[in-house]
């Protein structure tokens, strides 16, 4: 299956959920009228797109509408196409020239964390990448042992300690590790807890320090896992680590399980923050570099 196809079936609940909807109440007005706007504006909402940018995407349709004379609802799909496109646009690609480069995953227990990280070394690696991964996350002897599953199915090499290690102590020594042994790519897991925001900013403060140390200008990634599963939820969640870390992308996991793709769009346009992979399925290759074209064309099957 091409990836394009990968795509579109994952976005397939979405698309029934949200494109039919607004298929349907475009197909079922004469004229655009304020009525019209207000449909498909709760339509965007009640598919996760959020208060704010659903208000935002209908604002500029009216725009749109007015400047371009509009007069016939059909046209409205392919104005409301471009402006989702334009809002999701932006600094979705990996920065990663620099040898070594460091990419701190981190996320909520749940979300699909380790899994990504494993999909995502296998990627770089296909790509030509020698990468290691350090397992941080380690409050849980289960964590460590799951990334060492994913490190051996994606070929690649662990730098581990034992349960209860400092976190900062693993990143530290990954870091060594990639200097020594010539890796392009350092992936560090992080514990995945939000029981406490002080503990937690404390605990991402001191690895950022490490990694700023030990890593110096080096390209540094801190990329958040969300379960897109849980709609409005992760833009909160987003929005609490955000405070707590410069993060500089998302990865959205289990797309292909909801009908609440519409968050990619809320959570560009609401926090800032480029969508940089997308989780589709349960296999190896299914998370895909988020490309805003192929997003947009699966969510509009086009």
């Amino acid at each position: 299956m091409g990836i394009f196809s990968k795509i579109k079936n994952g976005l397939k609940k979405t698309r029934d959920s949200m494109m039919k909807q607004v298929e349907g109440v475009l197909g079922s007005f004469r004229k655009i009228d304020e009525e019209l706007f207000e449909e498909l504006e709760e339509i965007l909402i009640m598919s996760d797109v959020g208060v704010v940018t659903s208000a935002r995407i209908c604002d500029k349709l009216r725009q749109r509408v007015k400047e371009n004379k509009i007069s016939d609802p059909a046209l409205i799909k392919d104005e409301m196409k471009a402006i989702v496109t334009e809002m999701v646009t932006g600094d979705e690609t990996l920065h990663l020239s620099t040898k070594p480069s460091v990419i701190l995953v981190i996320g909520v227990n749940g979300v699909g964390k380790t899994t990504t990280i494993g999909k995502l070394a296998a990627n770089l690696k296909a790509d030509g990448k020698k990468v290691i991964l350090g397992a941080a996350d380690t409050f849980r002897a289960a964590a460590i042992d799951q990334l060492q599953i994913w490190a051996d199915r994606a070929g690649v090499e662990l730098v581990r300690h034992g349960e209860g290690a400092d976190p900062a102590a693993v990143v530290f020594d990954t870091i060594a590790a990639a200097k020594a042994r010539g890796c392009d790519v350092v992936i560090c897991d992080t514990a995945g807890r939000l029981h406490n925001k002080k503990n937690l900013m404390d605990e991402l403060a001191k690895i950022s320090r490490v990694i700023e140390r030990e890593a110096a200008g080096c390209d540094t990634e801190v990329l958040l896992v969300l379960d897109a599963t849980t709609g409005q939820n992760a833009v909160n969640q987003a929005r609490q680590f955000q405070e707590a870390a410069g993060i500089t992308g998302i990865v959205l996991t289990k797309l292909d399980g909801t009908a609440r793709g519409g968050i990619v769009i809320a959570i560009k346009d609401e926090l800032g923050l480029p969508v940089k992979y997308i989780g589709v399925g349960e296999q190896i290759d299914d998370l895909q570099p988020f490309v805003p074209g192929e997003f947009v064309d699966a969510l509009f099957d086009e």
